[in-house]
């Protein structure tokens, strides 16, 4: 529920119609009775509650540009409820800030951090204080209007930039969940590759394996073969020299 904290008059009925001339209810007519002047006549001098008026005038119609008129429709009439040009006091700036900290304790808005209910709170109570201040001075008011609108402004790019982060972030980790995905397929496909060869480096090792274990058993068979006909041919070669030795002996005798 949006707290209204600016002063308001009492709304009243919109009556006005473009088409038959009528403002606020009533007709425009010019008198027949007045004389017509076609000779430049020099304005007369403007009484002090005139002036006062249209000082008044020029102020709501500052009010109006810095606070708009609220409308709404019931039924088939459009009712309006401008902005209060009656002057505040010391007192009323008082009750102010009191109903500020009251209704910030109220809708248990955070003190400190980001808080919706705290910036809507203090918009409506600074576009009070504004009304407050052009009342009392109108180009301090206008200027304090330039520095709200500048404060929104800030405050909307803010939202901006923040909502394209947010949707910066959200289209990075989408892509990061494909990628994820993508690089979790590349993984499974990496492990079933090494799984293949592994199974064929086992294959290889047990062919490597069978045929070192069968080059082992050939080779002791050829070093015993090899050993046997060294063996032999060393017995053939003692017996040689045993034939040589004796025959020179019995010439000898």
């Amino acid at each position: 529920n949006l707290v209204r904290v600016v002063g308001y008059r009492k709304p009243c009925r919109d009556t006005r119609r473009g088409d038959t001339g009528e403002r606020y209810g009533k007709p425009l007519r010019v008198s027949p009775s007045l004389p017509v002047i076609t000779s430049p006549v020099p304005p007369p001098p403007r009484p002090k509650s005139l002036e006062a008026d249209t000082s008044k005038q020029q102020v709501e119609e500052i009010l109006n540009v810095i606070l708009p008129p609220r409308e709404w429709i019931d039924g088939n009439k459009l009712w309006v409820q401008k902005v209060s040009s009656a002057p505040c006091t010391r007192m009323d700036v008082v009750h102010l800030q009191e109903q500020l900290d009251l209704k910030l304790h109220q809708r248990q808005a955070r003190e400190t951090g980001i808080c919706l209910i705290r910036r809507d709170l203090y918009s409506q109570f600074f576009d009070e204080l504004i009304r407050q201040v052009t009342i009392n001075c109108a180009e301090r008011g206008l200027l304090l209007h330039r520095i709200r609108d500048e404060i929104l402004m800030t405050i909307a790019t803010y939202q901006t930039l923040y909502e394209s982060s947010v949707a910066f972030g959200m289209r990075k980790a989408l892509l990061s969940e494909q990628g994820k995905f993508d690089m979790e397929k590349k993984i499974m496909d990496l492990e079933n590759e090494k799984r293949e060869l592994e199974r064929q480096v086992n294959e290889q090792k047990a062919k490597c394996d069978s045929t070192e274990k069968r080059e082992a058993e050939r080779r002791q068979v050829e070093e015993k073969k090899h050993m046997e006909e060294i063996q032999f041919l060393k017995r053939t070669n003692q017996q040689l020299k045993v034939r040589l030795i004796f025959p020179r002996n019995e010439m000898h005798l």
